[in-house]
């Protein structure tokens, strides 16, 4: 005799509905080659963590005014003391958790960890390890778990199945932009806000020559050279964490050097707006209620 009190969902797999697209709709990025797509960044969305982020970034294909691409929260629980059965460590155990919601992208996520997960895990602990005064906290840990809400992905784009996971990029910068939002609003110490941005060598068209873009829209271009994603403190000027992909015409080091430097300028884009959110996060503190 069957449950009458639950509803069980479909057995195989299944997609969203896909809609007509927009009259109008462009196939070309709008914005221009050295702009960034506009960024929401709130902090302690989640009152019961130590610290919290949310961030939004606009999807500029869409006509909509809330039509967005990407979708990250981010919340910090710690630090808190290891347990006593742990070694003696003299700095902070630092521990990155990376996962897509299962309704983050065009093909339904599991609820275990894939290796892309884990990947984006391990780059994102090494971006944030460099900004962390981690001798404050001996014998202590903080966990970092970043939700994928909405991936970077364009559903209805007939060129969806060729970004060949370019998209990762732009959510490893997102993620690293959301982790130093929430670790600044839990207040552990850093030697400076860390953001992430990323640059592109693309093709616009099949008639184009390869050009070198900021934030690149993945589904907007007819195909993605290279990219590279970087973790950046821009008033130190160092860089805690490199992620490069694919391949460069010629094996170029001169493109590859204007790779990282183009991506050093949407790391400080994205840092203006992570330090004007901490500071409205400061101003509403101080505020009496």
């Amino acid at each position: 005799m069957s449950d009458r009190r639950r509803i069980n969902g479909p057995v195989g797999q299944t997609a969203p509905p896909v809609y007509a697209s927009a009259p109008g709709k462009r196939t070309a990025r709008q914005l221009g080659d050295d702009v960034i797509r506009k960024i929401f960044l709130k902090t302690g969305v989640t009152p019961s963590a130590s610290g919290s982020a949310y961030l939004e970034v606009e999807d500029p294909s869409t006509t909509s005014p809330s039509g967005t691409s990407l979708k990250l929260t981010c919340t910090v629980h710690g630090p808190r003391a290891l347990p006593r059965s742990a070694p003696f460590s003299p700095h902070i155990i630092l521990s990155t958790h990376v996962k897509y919601a299962p309704f983050a992208t065009r093909h339904r996520r599991g609820y275990l960890r894939d290796s892309s997960e884990r990947d984006l895990g391990v780059h994102l602990e090494t971006a944030l390890r460099g900004a962390i005064i981690a001798d404050r906290w001996p014998k202590s840990g903080v966990d970092i778990i970043v939700t994928i809400i909405e991936g970077d992905q364009n559903r209805d784009s007939p060129e969806y199945e060729r970004d060949e996971g370019w998209d990762m990029m732009n959510v490893l910068s997102g993620c690293i932009t959301v982790a130093s939002a929430a670790i600044a609003d839990a207040g552990i110490d850093c030697v400076d806000t860390v953001a992430g941005g990323v640059a592109a060598l693309v093709a616009k068209d099949a008639k184009s020559q390869p050009s070198i873009v900021l934030d690149p829209d993945v589904a907007g271009y007819y195909k993605v050279f290279a990219a590279c994603c970087v973790a950046y403190l821009p008033t130190r000027d160092e860089v805690t964490n490199i992620w490069f992909k694919g391949q460069l015409p010629g094996a170029d080091s001169m493109i590859y050097n204007k790779l990282v430097e183009r991506s050093l300028v949407a790391c400080r884009n994205a840092n203006r707006v992570l330090v004007q959110s901490l500071n409205e996060t400061v101003r509403q503190a101080q505020i009496p209620s």
